[in-house]
């Protein structure tokens, strides 16, 4: 199968579900309001508050969903064939992904920018609210711990990565203070700023930065270790300043890259006319895990994601300049994404090897397929811009650019979120001097993960990535249900149809509770200690998930008959 052909087809059907059923969603589900004053007007501090353009605020949104996961996870899960990898990305982004992101975006506008897990309590229910504080807590730790790992061992393996990934920030900020400042668009400023990015991986390939000595100088091990610690450090000074001057700018630049990369896929596709090596079914060895319900935990940035409700309540909501921009970010975001997760699937699927025989070397087991994925998807990437004329060490580089500049505005986001939801935890148990202290905020936001990330163990990949990883695809859908539950709950008491809401929740209440079952045998049997109780501990807040859930929509159900409410003057509650 020629890969230029997949990619169209899909992009294709992309383009349909954001014209037809994102209009749906905006218009009798959502029924947003043009003239609702949006959180980013009403408490505008020129910090977290700040109305934004609807292009800009695209690249801030895209860019702290996107990260690696998108590229991680299709990456992997070619593994059992890319027509289910495929099919799971088109149909998730599409009534999933996008429901979910634009959802949550729209609920936390309409409750003043509150963050999902505080405005659970007030939909849904006070215990409602604690659970979804609990997953959302373990699960940016989790997230942040691992992308500082990813983006350090990246890092480490492409040393002319170093000077393109660092010299971004003062072109970011550069541009923050123009745009800001003059009060000027965006695009241009942004786009100078992509040439200059690129200008650097040149001046990177020439003057690789290796740390290596530095770490063996202060007696450490593992060299990514010293680029965990300095990713942190950067992300507590990022998360503490105001999002215009950093990450606005810097988003809105890798927004570009997503342009720039598939444009790269569709031409390189095109002129080499590369195709699909990989299997559309692939028989998988003895032994692996099953493709239901695996396949749609594996995939999970890329097709619906519970991260991406984190983002839309935390950081987009606050920004948001008018109400029915969040069709074009929320649901445009999540069609981003999924063309990124396309991306990944050509790449390892018809970019990273010549022949069958060539990429069945490479996914060999699921072990063999998930240690060599981003590898993989950087070899795919650089094939198909050769392809294009550009030399092959220049595109390697720029490829480990796009998915180091992926995680890395993913993790700036992350740590500003959990600096958030240590401030709504403190202001729920009453402590306000940690809940207004921005600084103490942040330290305990990088503090967590920043130790999880340096804990040893799982072999090369340390104990985050090595151990705990296998429990983020089942929390993160876990977290993705409870929004899509939380949201549903919503859209009852404004009296419109929650079918959008409740078919994606169930599919994916039920592939999640699976997965938990088997891997919580899977543990037992390799008497995993720390993971088995960990996945009980979730398999319980899955169950109890369901349990409010139901009661809410049970609760709001009578509440759907009558009128519809659209006008902000009927949310009382909402606008207070």
């Amino acid at each position: 199968m020629p890969a230029f052909i997949l990619a169209i087809t899909v992009l294709a059907l992309f383009a349909c579900g954001f014209i037809y059923y994102s209009r749906y969603l905006s218009e009798k589900v959502y029924r947003l309001d043009p003239s609702y004053v949006t959180p980013a007007h009403r408490f505008n501090d020129g910090v977290d508050f700040v109305p934004t353009n609807k292009h800009v605020l695209f690249g801030h949104h895209f860019t702290s969903v996107a990260g690696a996961a998108p590229i991680v996870g299709p990456a992997i899960a070619v593994f059992w064939g890319w027509l289910p990898a495929l099919l799971w990305i088109v149909v998730g982004t599409i009534v999933a992904a996008g429901v979910h992101d634009f959802g949550a975006l729209v609920l936390s506008v309409r409750h003043r920018a509150k963050g999902i897990g505080t405005l659970t309590k007030d939909v849904v229910g006070a215990r409602a609210g604690t659970l979804f504080l609990v997953i959302i807590f373990f699960l940016l730790t989790l997230v942040n711990a691992v992308f500082s790992v990813v983006i350090g061992n990246l890092l480490v393996a492409n040393p002319g990565a170093v000077i393109p990934i660092f010299g971004e920030i003062p072109i970011a900020i550069a541009i923050g203070y123009y745009v800001y400042k003059r009060r000027s668009t965006a695009l241009v400023p942004s786009l100078l700023g992509v040439a200059a990015l690129y200008l650097l991986i040149w001046v990177g390939q020439a003057v690789p930065i290796d740390i290596q000595p530095l770490a063996e100088g202060l007696g450490v091990e593992q060299t990514r270790n010293v680029w965990i610690v300095i990713l942190f450090a950067y992300t507590f000074i990022a998360s503490r300043i105001p999002v215009w001057v950093l990450l606005q700018p810097r988003d809105y630049i890798n927004s570009h890259q997503l342009f720039v990369a598939l444009a790269i896929v569709l031409l390189g596709v095109g002129v080499g006319w590369n195709t699909m090596v990989a299997p559309a079914l692939n028989t998988v060895p003895e032994g692996s895990p099953n493709m239901f319900p695996f396949l749609f935990i594996t995939i999970a940035c890329g097709a619906i994601s519970g991260f991406h409700c984190l983002v839309s309540s935390g950081t987009t909501a606050k920004q948001l300049d008018k109400e029915t921009d969040a069709r074009y970010v929320g649901y445009g975001a999540a069609i981003g994404e999924g063309t990124l997760a396309l991306c990944s699937v050509l790449a390892v699927g018809a970019g990273v090897a010549a022949t069958q025989a060539e990429w069945d070397g490479l996914y060999a087991d699921f072990g063999t397929a998930s240690g060599g994925a981003v590898g993989n998807f950087v070899n795919g990437l650089a094939v198909f811009a050769s392809n294009l004329g550009i030399p092959l060490d220049y595109a390697v580089i720029f490829a480990a650019v796009v998915v180091i500049s992926f995680a890395a505005t993913t993790m700036d986001t992350g740590v500003r979120l959990q600096r958030y939801v240590v401030q709504e935890i403190a202001q729920l148990a009453g402590w306000r001097r940690l809940a207004d202290n921005l600084t103490l905020a942040g330290l305990i936001a990088v503090a967590m993960p920043l130790a999880l990330a340096l804990m040893p163990g799982g072999e090369d990949a340390g104990y985050a990535f090595g151990v705990l990883w296998q429990l983020f695809g089942t929390t993160n859908q876990l977290l993705a249900g409870l929004a899509l539950a939380v949201i549903a709950v919503w859209v009852v008491k404004r009296r419109a149809n929650p079918l959008a809401q409740i078919i994606p929740l169930v599919f994916l209440v039920g592939m999640t509770t699976w997965a938990l079952i088997l891997n919580l045998r899977n543990f037992i049997e390799a008497e995993e200690w720390v993971l088995a109780p960990l996945d009980a501990v979730i398999f319980v807040l899955a169950l109890w998930m369901i349990v409010e859930a139901a009661r809410g929509l049970a609760a709001a159900w009578p509440e759907r008959k009558g009128p519809a409410r659209t006008a902000p003057s009927e949310d009382r509650e909402e606008a207070a």
